[in-house]
């Protein structure tokens, strides 16, 4: 499933980009000067370019099936040849805070469970749990995370750096977990840290389209915001927090790894975008 994503050699023809929540699209589409809307699957999905790339941005909506139906059709209908999801997630780990971001390195469903015919998170019939990234998509996503939280007032504004105390947040890497349920207690957040003492952080979304990204052998990143502990105070301030800080934080990690990578010229031969 891996490509070389170096600099001198990864030119992506058209780039898939997928959020959950319409205040995360929102912030990509505005990226987008020469949008054009289409629907698919009962989907708009937005055609444009962004730092000279061609890009195709798409609202999945919440939970494991629509992101695998999102996923499917940029791969099947729109032609992407690399996918990157961005969005919130709940923190498992001690040390992942609000504010702080994940890029994976693998991702699992922690509601999969066919046992006793299969392993306790096993996606029958592959013989694995978890669905590995492409290592180099996801380090330019580690570089560019880290130059956007290096100034958090730069994209937040100093209000909300204050509001959500991100003075000192961080980009951490490695498992994150999903599942088709919005994990708000304590309890639940201690339960998967036992059971998957490696999990980073918990979504809805994200080892649903890993696997459909394997499935077609495409290039594919996930990077999430941490928005909340996933425990008793889950939903206190989310929708505010997704608009001042999560959707810009997203969009502008989106800006950097993008201004860095080759773009294709009108022919198709590389140039850099300055």
């Amino acid at each position: 499933m891996s490509a070389d994503l170096s600099p001198s050699s990864f030119r992506p023809a058209r780039i898939g980009i997928v959020s959950a929540m319409h205040a995360e699209l929102s912030a990509v589409i505005e990226r987008l000067p020469d949008e054009r809307r289409s629907v698919t699957g009962g989907r708009t999905f937005w055609q444009g370019h962004w730092h000279g790339h061609e890009v195709v941005a798409v609202r999945s909506r919440i939970g494991k099936v629509a992101a695998a139906t999102t996923a499917t059709a940029l791969i099947a209908q729109y032609g992407v040849d690399c996918m990157v999801f961005t969005g919130v997630a709940g923190g498992l780990a001690r040390d992942v805070r609000v504010g702080d971001m994940v890029v994976a390195h693998s991702l699992l469903q922690h509601d999969m469970n066919a046992s006793p015919l299969f392993a306790p998170y096993e996606v029958p019939l592959y013989g694995r749990s978890r669905f590995p990234v492409d290592a180099l998509l996801s380090r330019a996503l580690v570089e560019a995370a880290h130059s956007v939280l290096a100034h958090p007032h730069d994209t937040l504004g100093s209000e909300a750096v204050a509001e959500f105390d991100l003075q000192a947040s961080r980009v951490h890497e490695g498992l994150i977990l999903s599942g088709d349920r919005f994990v708000a207690t304590s309890a639940e957040s201690a339960a998967l840290r036992e059971a998957l003492p490696d999990g980073l952080c918990v979504e809805m979304e994200g080892a649903a389209v890993a696997q459909v990204c394997h499935d077609y052998g495409l290039p594919f990143a996930a990077l999430r915001t941490i928005s909340d502990r996933a425990d008793d105070d889950a939903h206190a301030d989310f929708t505010r927090f997704v608009d001042r800080v999560a959707s810009r934080y997203s969009v502008a990690v989106l800006d950097a790894w993008l201004r860095a990578l080759p773009a294709r010229g009108p022919q198709g031969a590389a140039r850099l975008v300055s």
